[in-house]
């Protein structure tokens, strides 16, 4: 018998040092270092002094004017509500993000389905011994490879079956050693099965039913997502509106303030009224030139936030586009039935049906838990045939020709003393579906307030545009007839201005009734765990690679 070469350590050792001197890939961080801590710990001022001036002494001869006059026009947009959601539906960065949450729950569902997948499995190994004898019958130096390959599949039922095929080569220095050297073969088929703890489809399939349930609740959480979105855009629209409204009230009344400055100017010509008249009515004219500037900035607030909403690349929040909203309010009164509000929102608010996914979840965790606590009890049964011979092929002829069988029934059985921890886990599975039990009696009550609550702001602000209207009819008619007294010399400009302020708010809170009524529409909507409308929407998970 040959020894193998003492040098077969050393390429292995060689190997090893190497493999440990080196630093792998993986040692190193794949996020980018951290920044100075000087950057961290300066603040850097901002100088007003280094931007453009501007004169705003009163006796300078600058004409005032509103803050977007000296801007070139930009570009208009007329945007309807329909495409508004579109748009938002297929570029808002928030669900690119959500839409990717069900693909991932998809892919732990997989994986769970993925435990009863077979195993294909072998090993090999050498052995060289050299150890002393105490007498001739016993080899002092032996070798020894052998191998294994095999098939192991996880069973529903809670055992595994396996299936294996081995084989080794034995040689011995032993001088009454018979096959020398010695080929043995095996092949065995073997089932084991719990019959307690971890037995049955009930608790095997338990993971993937818990995995299958998370994945609804992610597409619970996403369609959620998918409805405060729109529900967000629509308001922003309704903003939209409501901005565009008030800056058109504010022009009218600084353009009702310019024609009482023009009618003080002719009677003060004409000498029917003092130089006073002239100066009130210019005072008017300035009130409604700071009113138009604050309506600007306040449409360009409320077209910034719908643009981060659309995300579209032709409409950077920074961009000169200026967006209309295109479809009007429908002010038209429902009568709705609460009753039948409140029986849509337990169907179909996704925090209850989140919930009561988690509350199937807890039962199969309770189950699981309550398995956990019996003994472990495992039967098993091994039938083999080997074979021994001068050369493989020997051997494994006995193996399909000789009937050298081998037969094994086993039983194990363990049982924990105290068993302490496993009937810990299970009070705690029961007091947490007894907790999300009260949490679902919370979410219900808190839904019936919301559902409630946005009914009763839907009937108000129908009220509200009923109440505008007459105010902004009378209104109307009172600044007339201040209008004609003024020309008769019965009052000044002060309570002709006045009169226009008054019609002015009047029309404001007019546009913001409208507004309110509309986006009183979308809360009740999104109250009930739906969306405003008749389209249907329809969203799909990120596509997986």
């Amino acid at each position: 018998m040959s020894n193998p070469p003492a040098l077969f350590s050393i390429p292995c050792l060689a190997w090893c040092a190497l493999a440990t001197a080196c630093s792998s890939p993986l040692d190193r961080p794949a996020y980018p270092t951290h920044p100075h801590s000087a950057d961290l710990h300066t603040i850097h001022p901002v100088d007003p002094e280094d931007y453009p001036v501007t004169d705003l002494n009163p006796d300078s001869d600058h004409e005032l004017a509103p803050a977007t006059a000296a801007a070139p026009a930009p570009a208009k947009l007329a945007l309807t509500l329909e495409q508004c959601r579109a748009w938002v539906l297929s570029h808002n960065l928030e669900l690119d993000a959500r839409l990717i949450d069900p693909t991932l729950a998809q892919a732990s569902v997989t994986a769970a389905e993925a435990r009863f997948e077979a195993v294909f499995f072998g090993n090999a190994g050498f052995n060289d011994s050299q150890s002393p004898t105490a007498t001739a019958l016993e080899g002092s130096v032996t070798q020894n490879i052998d191998g294994q390959l095999g098939v192991r599949l996880p069973l529903r039922s809670g055992g595994t079956l396996t299936a294996d095929f081995g084989g080794n080569r034995f040689e011995t220095d032993n001088s009454f050693s018979i096959l020398n050297p010695s080929f043995n073969s095996s092949a065995s088929v073997s089932i084991s099965q719990p019959l307690l703890r971890n037995a049955g489809r009930r608790v095997t399939e338990t993971p993937i039913h818990i995995a299958r349930l998370d994945a609804r609740a992610a597409d619970a959480r996403t369609r959620l997502a998918v409805i405060r979105v729109l529900a967000e855009a629509d308001r922003a629209y309704w903003r939209l509106y409501e901005a565009h409204q008030q800056l058109n009230v504010r022009q009218q009344q600084h353009q009702l303030a310019q024609s009482q400055l023009q009618r003080a100017q002719r009677l003060v010509d004409a000498g029917d009224a003092a130089d006073i008249e002239v100066i009130r009515a210019q005072a008017g004219v300035a009130d409604g030139l700071e009113a138009i500037i604050t309506a600007e900035n306040t449409l360009r607030q409320t077209q910034r936030q719908l643009k981060r909403l659309l995300n579209r690349p032709e409409l950077p929040q920074s961009g000169p586009t200026v967006l209309h909203p295109a479809t009007d309010p429908n002010p038209v009164h429902y009568t709705l039935d609460l009753t039948r509000l409140l029986s849509a929102a337990t169907t179909q608010r996704v925090e209850l049906i989140e919930t009561q996914l988690a509350l199937v979840r807890d039962a199969l965790n309770i189950d699981l838990q309550r398995n956990a606590t019996l003994p472990l009890a495992t039967v098993s049964y091994r039938y083999a045939r080997s074979g021994l011979g001068a050369t493989f092929g020997d051997a494994n002829t006995q193996i399909f020709e000789d009937n050298f069988d081998q037969h094994r029934v086993g039983l194990n059985i363990e049982v924990p003393l105290g068993n302490q921890t496993a009937k810990a886990n299970l009070h705690r599975a029961l007091l947490t579906r007894l907790q999300r039990l009260a949490t679902r009696e919370q979410q219900e009550a808190q839904i019936t307030q919301e559902v409630s609550d946005a009914l009763d702001t839907l009937d108000t602000t129908w009220q509200r545009i009923l109440a505008t209207r007459q105010s902004v009819l009378l209104e109307a008619r009172v600044l007339e007839a201040d209008q004609r007294q003024f020309d008769l010399g019965l009052i000044n400009s002060t309570q002709v201005l006045e009169s226009q302020t008054r019609l002015a708010n009047a029309r404001s809170r007019e546009a913001s009734a409208l507004t309110a009524y509309q986006i009183s529409q979308t809360d009740l909507a999104f109250a009930t765990g739906t969306v405003l409308g008749q389209a249907q929407i329809r969203w799909e998970p990120a596509a997986r690679d």
